[in-house]
């Protein structure tokens, strides 16, 4: 059979597709359990959560992390179903960077110069970057376990966005954590964490999605 015709034939295995979806579902609810478990074991919400909550810096960032983890989810289910394009997914996941780049516009707007540089360092950067990706590993060991029922014609890709939507799940976590709200302080050391799960990702995704 030439491989064009097998991708075709895979691509139009119903019950593959729907065991991939369920097993997909499992595993994003199961990895987000434990990144939940270890985050409320281990790290925490910050003391002041709840003042912090009527704050639209604070809520903003859930707003980037869940566009960051839907948008993903999307895309790596159609990446590892041979024959299918990313369509509008792929474009959806350049919702997040964009809110980022506009939240920074609007920051450095109003905010005066001299503050630009302690907002964008916090207090937190080196428990971003390591945190981020420690709450990743559950969430991406089960996704990628989950998406081997899949057969994607770029291993590295979709094991890559599948970093991407660990990434926004723990990202999500670590957000309540994170006393560091400035749009200048996310936009850089969050996308920094979530580039060493997406580079995890990546080359797990070549090893373990390889057909």
């Amino acid at each position: 059979m030439k491989t064009d015709d097998f991708i075709n034939a895979l691509s139009e295995d119903a019950p593959v597709s729907a065991s991939l979806s369920r097993a997909f579902a499992l595993a994003t609810i199961l990895g987000g359990a434990v990144s939940a478990g270890l985050f409320l074991a281990a790290i925490r919400p910050r003391p002041d959560i709840g003042a912090a909550a009527e704050t639209v810096r604070f809520l903003f960032k859930f707003v980037v992390t869940i566009s960051l983890a839907i948008s993903a989810g999307g895309l790596v289910l159609r990446l590892v179903r041979p024959g299918v394009r990313p369509g509008l997914w792929g474009l959806a996941l350049a919702v997040a960077p964009a809110l980022l780049i506009a939240a920074v516009v609007l920051e450095l707007m109003v905010m005066p110069s001299s503050s630009w540089g302690t907002r964008w360092i916090g207090v937190n950067a080196r428990y971003c970057l390591s945190l981020i990706p420690l709450l990743a590993l559950g969430p991406l060991a089960c996704l990628l376990y989950a998406l081997r029922l899949g057969a994607p014609e770029h291993p590295g890709r979709a094991g890559a966005v599948a970093g991407l939507l660990a990434s926004g799940i723990a990202a999500t976590f670590y957000a309540s954590h994170c006393v560091d709200d400035s749009p200048l302080f996310v936009a850089t050391w969050y996308p920094l964490a979530t580039a060493i799960v997406t580079a995890a990702g990546y080359f797990a995704g070549r090893r373990l999605l390889r057909w």
